[in-house]
């Protein structure tokens, strides 16, 4: 199942998403159609700039060794991150998101 738990932009798409997350379940909505809803119901996940994931990271007393290990990406990516060469996509941002809303017990 491709429903998302997450803020919802207002409290109408969220009545919206959770109908369609419903009829999903049901069968009735097929699995491109449910990720659609959740593209047009669920706010987006924000951006993480390098001083962010540092702030982040600093937060947890993580090293960037560790943080890389949490998140299952390499340690040079962490340090890409970090100085700015690279930002955080996919996956990766929904986990740094979750860390940061949620804090590290959640990922362990």
């Amino acid at each position: 199942m491709t429903t998302k738990k997450s803020k919802s932009k207002s409290r109408i798409f969220e009545a919206v998403h959770e109908t369609a997350s419903d009829l999903h379940r049901l069968g009735f909505i097929d699995k491109r159609k449910m990720k659609k809803f959740d593209a047009l119901c669920l706010a987006p996940i924000a951006q993480y700039d390098s001083a962010k994931i540092r702030a982040l990271r600093d937060q947890l007393h993580l090293s960037q060794a560790v943080l890389a290990a949490v998140l299952n990406t390499s340690l040079s990516t962490v340090r890409k991150w970090e100085v700015g060469d690279k930002h955080p996509s996919g996956p990766s941002l929904k986990l740094l998101s979750l860390l940061d809303r949620k804090g590290l017990e959640v990922m362990l």
